[in-house]
């Protein structure tokens, strides 16, 4: 039975007078989950080990992501070109920032019940963590993609710890010293 067909049998129990059978249906077939508000707490730094664990991919797409600092240093390089809005405004930023841009997800959402941690994090991007929204794999028709070896992909960071030791002033930028420490810190294992 698909979704639709459920509600058109509730509306059909309703529209014979039979409220209860609609109520019956409902529970049975397609009962109503309150959404429980959970907390969701990670650092950049644990961000950036999920992102290492996983490849710098998207593990909804298998689309390879890009460093935060990377895309955030290119905009300072070129901003006309790649522009970057402090508050993400789509219409001053470029759009690698929501296709490109990794952070990370509950593959199970917390309103849905998933844990808070990095048994339940992925590594997607901005547009499709906006889409998932509080919905599950299965809802959306999606799957899990394997994480890649990073050692085939970093997100290009390594480009960008290069860059910023090579060239110390773009790090003027707190935002860029910020991803760099975490970068640094993360390769580590500290």
């Amino acid at each position: 039975m698909t979704k639709s067909a459920t509600i058109d049998r509730i509306c059909r129990a309703i529209s014979e007078g039979n409220r209860e059978r609609a109520a019956e249906v409902l529970s049975s077939e397609y009962p109503f989950t309150s959404a429980a508000r959970g907390q969701r707490r990670y650092t950049e730094y644990q961000m950036m080990q999920v992102f290492l664990r996983d490849g710098f991919i998207d593990r909804y797409s298998g689309e390879r992501l890009v460093f935060p600092g990377t895309l955030r240093l290119l905009s300072q390089l070129m901003p006309g070109e790649f522009p970057a809005h402090k508050n993400w405004k789509m219409a001053e930023s470029h759009q690698a920032f929501w296709e490109l841009f990794p952070t990370i997800d509950h593959i199970v959402p917390v309103a849905r019940g998933g844990a808070d941690d990095q048994s339940n994090w992925v590594t997607t991007s901005m547009l499709r963590n906006s889409a998932k929204a509080h919905w599950t794999l299965e809802e959306l028709g999606w799957r899990l993609h394997a994480p890649a070896p990073s050692e085939e992909w970093d997100g290009l960071t390594g480009w960008f710890l290069e860059r910023t030791e090579m060239h110390p002033e773009l790090l003027a930028s707190q935002y860029l010293r910020r991803w760099r420490g975490v970068a640094l810190r993360a390769r580590k294992g500290v």
